[in-house]
């Protein structure tokens, strides 16, 4: 039996693993147990490594086997599960995009609002080229992990006479991003108030994104003269960012949700394969 966490936040949602289950099986864990009809269901897997000193280690698996260097909203899942169960109020978690350090605001039974430091996001406004589509003008950002940011007029957010969803797909799986990216598609509300839509890659459309709350908030205040403290709007709910200045660390708060602890059972046969690093 395989031991598991389900946790959300924003309806991004996550399983929560001990690195020593995986036995090199990474790829095809995540694989099989975020099928979301077949099995747990998940947008990815967030396995963690207890190291020597106290220290925590992430590595997170979409649900397509795929790895990512880091996820701000299953970063903060973790958080979450580790108030609930060791009672750590802030604790550091080691990333392949960098260590990021959560604290707990404040909880109640299972629901957390957490803020986290998410570093220093670097903005670079760049127009791509698509077949059949033409150019299309954003924004390159990256928060420990590449996105790519648009900002569209419509209510629907689609842009260039497609969905979002179907100009998201194209964008994250172009050759121009060898590594694939996220996407997200942003309208200015106000001032101080953004809404925006997420393709997330290696996993598709998603609710939230805490990466993509940060990729697409800094990239509003760099090139649109959006508010240095913004509320941030995605499906699955809003959250706030607060961005001083170009070299400050950018620090975003949010809502996680432990859903529920169980035992899944592990596959007949061995599950290890050979995973790339893409990052």
């Amino acid at each position: 039996m395989i031991p598991f966490v389900k946790a959300h936040a924003c309806g991004n949602d996550f399983l929560i693993l001990e690195e020593a289950v995986a036995r090199r099986a990474h790829a095809a864990l995540a694989r099989r147990l975020c099928s979301r009809n077949t099995s747990i269901g998940a947008d990815g897997i967030e396995f963690l490594e207890r190291r020597p000193a106290g220290e925590f280690f992430l590595r997170l698996f979409n649900a397509d086997g795929s790895e990512a260097e880091l996820s701000g909203n299953g970063t903060r899942c973790v958080a979450a599960w580790l108030a609930h169960s060791e009672g750590l109020r802030e604790v550091a978690l080691g990333t392949h995009g960098g260590v990021r350090t959560c604290r707990v605001i404040s909880a109640d039974g299972a629901q957390y609002l957490i803020e986290s430091g998410m570093g220093v996001p670097r903005v670079m406004p760049r127009t791509i080229e698509l077949p059949g589509v033409g150019n299309v003008e954003g924004a390159m950002v990256n928060v420990g992990n590449p996105h790519f940011v648009l900002f569209v007029e419509s209510e629907d957010f689609g842009v260039h006479g497609m969905t979002w969803q179907e100009l998201g797909v194209r964008i994250s799986t172009s050759p121009l991003f060898p590594h694939g990216t996220n996407v997200e598609f942003v309208k200015m509300r106000t001032a101080s108030e953004i809404a925006f839509r997420i393709y997330e890659r290696g996993c598709g459309p998603t609710t939230s994104s805490g990466t993509g709350t940060c990729a697409s908030s800094a990239a509003a205040m760099a090139l649109r003269g959006a508010a240095r403290e913004l509320t941030a709007i995605a499906e699955g709910g809003a959250q706030r960012t607060v961005w001083p200045a170009n070299d400050a660390v950018m620090m975003l708060t949010g809502p996680a949700e432990i859903v529920c602890e169980g035992e899944t059972f592990q596959a007949d046969a061995p599950m290890v394969e050979h995973e790339v690093e893409t990052f």
